[in-house]
Formats: C-alpha cells, sequence, structure tokens
C-alpha cells in the first residue's frame, strides 16, 4: 500500500503532463463551465424573488403581480437554455480532449510495442498487454472525461453556490457548512478502500483476459486432451477473483451516493429549521429561505458528484498506472555506428556466451566461421542451444560475452531494422495473418509486383494449390489461417522468403510438421532458395540435411561434433546414434 500511494502522486503527475497539451481547450472549457455556473447559481435568487412578491402580495392583500412574474418567468427560461448551451459545448470540447488523449496514448504503445526486446514478451501474459493497451486505455479517457466534466462543473458550482449563499444569508450558510466535514469524512473514508479495489479489478481483468485468450487460441489442443473440465476450471477460478474485486469496487462507487445524499438530507433539514426561526424574527425574507433551499439542493448534487468522482478518478489512476508501466519498460537500445552492405562474404561466432537469465548458461564459448554459400545444419536435444543461436543471430538477444560479426562488423554496432533486412525465416510455427494470400506472400517486400509474387509461390511450390482455391491469390486467410492446411501455411511462408530475397536463410523445424510429400516439395524448394545464400537449418529430422555442407551437434551449448554427414557418422558419435535411432524409427513406421 505504501508503494501504491508513492505511485500515485506520480502517475497524476504524468496524466496531467498529458493533459497540459490542451491547456487552450481546457481553458476555453473552464469559461463555458464558468458562464453555466452563473446562470444556475443565479435561477434560486430570482425564484426566491418570485415567491418573496407572491408573499408579500398575498399579505397585503394586493392582486398578484401577473407582469413581475411573468418577465421573471422568462428571464429564468433564457438563463435555464444558455445553461444548457454552455454544458452542451463544455462537454464536447471534453470529448474532444478524451478522446485525443485516448488516440495518443494507442499511438504511444503501438510504438513502444516495437521497440521492446522479445524478452519482455517471453515474460509478460499476452492477455495482460491486450488489456493494458485496449481495457486501461479506454477506462482512462472515458474517466477523465468525466472527472474534469465534474471536476470543473461541480467545483466552480460549489463555490459560486457558497458565495451566494453567503451573501443571501451567512446564519444559514453557516449551518450548512457544519456539515461539510462529514461529507469530506466519508468521502476520504470510501476512496482509501477503493483504490486498492480498482487497481485488483484491472489486474484481474487483464488476467482474465489473457485466459480467454490462450483458451481460444488453443482451443483444439484443449479438447484434444479432454482438458474442458480443468479448462473451466480455471477459468471459474479467474471469474470469481475478478467477481470479488469488481463487486467490492463497485460496492464502495455505488455506497458513495447514498451516504453523500444522507448528509445532504441533515443539512437541508437543519437549514428548514433554522431558517423558519429567522423568517418568524423577521430577519430574514420567505424567498430566501426558498433560495438558500435551492442552494443547498443545488450544491449537494456536485458534492456528491466529486465525491463519486473519487472513486472514478482512483478507477482513473489504477489504469494510469499499467499504462505508464508499460510505457517505461526500457525499450532496446539502438545504434547506428556502423553499416552493412550485400553481399554477406562471413558470419563469425567468436567465444560467444548467453544466458536468458543471466544464472542459467544456455550458450557457452561458441565459435563458429561460416563462408557464403554454407549451408550449416544445428542438431542437438532440446535445450542444447539450437534456437538461442539464431535468436542471438538475428539480435532479439545480444550476446553477454564475445561478438556475432558480419563481413567482421559487430551486429551489434548495426541497426537492427538494417540487420535483419539481410535475414529470411521460415519457422516451424507459420505465421500468416488475416488477409489475402497475395498480401501475405508480399509482407517482407511490400513493393513487390504481381509477378514477382506468382514467380515466388511458383519457386515454392505452391502457385498450383492458390490457383485451384476460388479467389486464387485473393483469397482471404482467417486469423488462425484455419482455413488452408498446415502444409500449404509452410508453403506460404516459403514463398514469402524467396521473395524477400535473404542474404541469410534462417530454418528452424521448417518440415517438422508437414507430411511426407509436402516436405520434399518444400526441400525442392529449399534447394532453389540455397544457391548463393548462406543457409542455417535447425532440423530433428535428419534425413533432411544430410547434404549440409556442416552439421554442428549441439549439447549444452557447446560443439561436441562438428563435420558433414559422412565424417560424423564415421565418428561414430552422439550424430550416428540420433541419425540411426531415426532411420530406424522411419523403418518401422
Amino acid at each position: 500500500m505504501k508503494e501504491n500511494k508513492k505511485k500515485n502522486p506520480q502517475t497524476l503527475r504524468r496524466l496531467l503532463a498529458y493533459l497540459g497539451v490542451y491547456k487552450g481547450k481546457l481553458a476555453l472549457a473552464i469559461f463555458f463551465t464558468l458562464l453555466s455556473v452563473y446562470a444556475q447559481v443565479q435561477s434560486p435568487k430570482y425564484m426566491g424573488k418570485i415567491t418573496t412578491r407572491l408573499f408579500q402580495d398575498v399579505k397585503e392583500g394586493l392582486a398578484l403581480d401577473f407582469d413581475f412574474i411573468l418577465k421573471t418567468c422568462l428571464f429564468l427560461v433564457v438563463l435555464y437554455c444558455l445553461q444548457g448551451l454552455f454544458d452542451f459545448i463544455c462537454g464536447r470540447i471534453l470529448v474532444d480532449v478524451s478522446q485525443d488523449l485516448i488516440f495518443k496514448l494507442r499511438k504511444e504503445i503501438s510504438e513502444k510495442v516495437r521497440h521492446l526486446p522479445i524478452s519482455f514478451y517471453d515474460s509478460h501474459s499476452t492477455g495482460d498487454l491486450l488489456s493494458r493497451m485496449t481495457n486501461d486505455v479506454e477506462t482512462l479517457g472515458k474517466n477523465l472525461q468525466q472527472s474534469i466534466s465534474r471536476a470543473l462543473s461541480g467545483g466552480l458550482l460549489i463555490i459560486g453556490i457558497l458565495y451566494m449563499m453567503i451573501k443571501t444569508s451567512p446564519t444559514l450558510t453557516v449551518v450548512f457548512i457544519v456539515t461539510l466535514p462529514l461529507s469530506y469524512g466519508s468521502t476520504k473514508f470510501i476512496a482509501k478502500r477503493s483504490q486498492e479495489f480498482f487497481r485488483q479489478k484491472s489486474q484481474g481483468l487483464g488476467a482474465m483476459v489473457g485466459f480467454i485468450e490462450e483458451s481460444f487460441s488453443a482451443t483444439d489442443l484443449i479438447k484434444a486432451y479432454g482438458y474442458e473440465e480443468e479448462s473451466e476450471k480455471e477459468f471459474i477460478a479467474h471469474n470469481d477473483q475478478l467477481y470479488k474485486v469488481s463487486y467490492k469496487a463497485s460496492f464502495m462507487t455505488g455506497i458513495m451516493l447514498p451516504v453523500m445524499t444522507f448528509i445532504s438530507n441533515l443539512g437541508y433539514v437543519a437549514i428548514c429549521i433554522v431558517g423558519g426561526l429567522e423568517v418568524l424574527k423577521a430577519r430574514l425574507l420567505i424567498g430566501d429561505i426558498q433560495a438558500i433551499i435551492q442552494y443547498v439542493r443545488k450544491i449537494g448534487r456536485p458534492i456528491e458528484e466529486i465525491a463519486e468522482m473519487a472513486n472514478i478518478f482512483q478507477a482513473s489512476l489504477a489504469a494510469g498506472e499499467r499504462i505508464f508501466a508499460f510505457l517505461d519498460v526500457p525499450e532496446e537500445v539502438e545504434c547506428q555506428e556502423e553499416s552493412l552492405d550485400r553481399p554477406i562474404e562471413r558470419v563469425d561466432f567468436k567465444d560467444v556466451f548467453f544466458s536468458y537469465d543471466k544464472k542459467t548458461p544456455v550458450i557457452q564459448n561458441f565459435s563458429l566461421h561460416v563462408e557464403r554459400g554454407q549451408s550449416i545444419a544445428i542438431v542437438g536435444p532440446t535445450g542444447a542451444g539450437k534456437t538461442t543461436l539464431v535468436n542471438l543471430l538475428m539480435r532479439f538477444y545480444d550476446v553477454d560475452q564475445g561478438a556475432i560479426s558480419l563481413n567482421g562488423v559487430d551486429i551489434r554496432r548495426v541497426h537492427r531494422d538494417q540487420l535483419r533486412d539481410f535475414f529470411g525465416m521460415v519457422l516451424q510455427d507459420t505465421w500468416l495473418f488475416k488477409g489475402t494470400i497475395r498480401e501475405n506472400i508480399a509482407y517482407g517486400k511490400p513493393q513487390a509486383t504481381e509477378e514477382e509474387i506468382i514467380q515466388a509461390a511458383k519457386q515454392a511450390y505452391c502457385h498450383n494449390f492458390i490457383q485451384t482455391l476460388p479467389q486464387g491469390y485473393d483469397t482471404e486467410l482467417n486469423e488462425e489461417a484455419s482455413n488452408i492446411s498446415q502444409g500449404q501455411q509452410q508453403l506460404l511462408t516459403i514463398a514469402r522468403a524467396l521473395l524477400s530475397d535473404p542474404e541469410i536463410l534462417i530454418l528452424d523445424e521448417a518440415t517438422s510438421s508437414v507430411d511426407t510429400r509436402t516436405e520434399r516439395l518444400i526441400q525442392k524448394a529449399m534447394n532453389r532458395l540455397l544457391e548463393g545464400r548462406t543457409n542455417f537449418v535447425i532440423a530433428h529430422r535428419l534425413s533432411t540435411i544430410v547434404g549440409a555442407d556442416t552439421i554442428l551437434v549441439l549439447q549444452d551449448g557447446d560443439i561436441v561434433e562438428k563435420g558433414d554427414h559422412q565424417s560424423l557418422l564415421a565418428q561414430d558419435g552422439i550424430y550416428k546414434g540420433l541419425y540411426t535411432s531415426q532411420f530406424a524409427q522411419e523403418e518401422k513406421s
């Protein structure tokens, strides 16, 4: 709780800094709010004049002055119309401010996503990140709009009403002010306890979104393993937790209004009693009592709204805290000290050490020299460091010690965007986005012509199956690309890599999830792609790398065997054992 208290002023200062950009609009909103408040505080005064005139005419037995009453009523109608107009203009300005703020925050978050290291996404739930980018931003913008509107109108209205009350009757004003400590104490008491509930609600909503997102994406797996009941239990646990904190947050929000209404009614009763005594002593006009009563009723509403706004503001602070925590995540450090030029003649790993958690080493003292056009296959048991090498080569992570260089240039001295322009990747887990097949193939080269896209598809042996689809290259893939087979998805990713014309190609289990016929097509496409390029192949199916120039056998981050297929078999070591066992399994199948 102490840490949260420290964070609140920081979050508030940052929100005010964002709102500082809209000084002109907020000043205009304040101006129209002042006009609206002036119209509101004047109306009870003129209502009191009508009551006083009627009382005096009846008391003295005179004819009612309908002309005075009519003119005063018309003036009140004008006041009410102007008040409505001013409120509308102010509301429109604040809507513009809040929506523009939401737009800017979403843009900043989108930009932030592009500059965060892969390690951040490895350690954070996707659903929680989605909740920050959507729910928290929307909550912050909507609540700020309400908070600013109520704070402006409520605060100014309270000041205006108090001024008019003092001017009308200082005695009754003192009676009313006595009730204010009760209002303040109640607001502080409830707001203090609601803040933590709103923070827990935001966190619980993030966890819920994350669980639902993961469950939807793994629906087939859940059904295949009969995990429905366990999944439902997990959902119920998340839902129960979210229900508890949401209930407490909503309860604290809901209890504020009746408590403030009760306190306002106490003040109303006290004013009626004291005011009646003042009229009997001829110290006050009957119309002034009516005006004071109306002022009390009017001032009760902004006090209640400000009290309610305190809870809304706590929700805004909780959402803002989560958004700013995301925006404050350290970004990838970029430098542009050197640049690379085609072609890439050599790739060097020199005494590379790396660990993900800085405690458990994954790569230790790894060195490798690769010439242009060579095909390097990397094999080994799970956890040996095969995919880690690719992550380091692409600078998804940076080495702890040692260096990786292209053409003698340390890749840490090259901007990541430029570095990755030299690479093409085909992974086991295919990634295709919702869009046409044409758009997916051209993802790595948006300016590609129709002829280039078709040529890449032909080289990847997917042109024929694309032509059999109803809309051909204009066929729309759904979000999971489930309207085409796994093998067809993999062929499209190969076509995408072909079109981008990379200097270095990375294949990570590229054929492990396809059938034998599709695997042969992929291998034929790979043979075309490998010519004149450097190739890194990570594979468990050793039959796909028999023709590699060099095969590296990794174990615990070290190269334990190195050579071509025949030489490694002759060594009668780990590679031969892996190859023989796989060959025997294929023979049995």
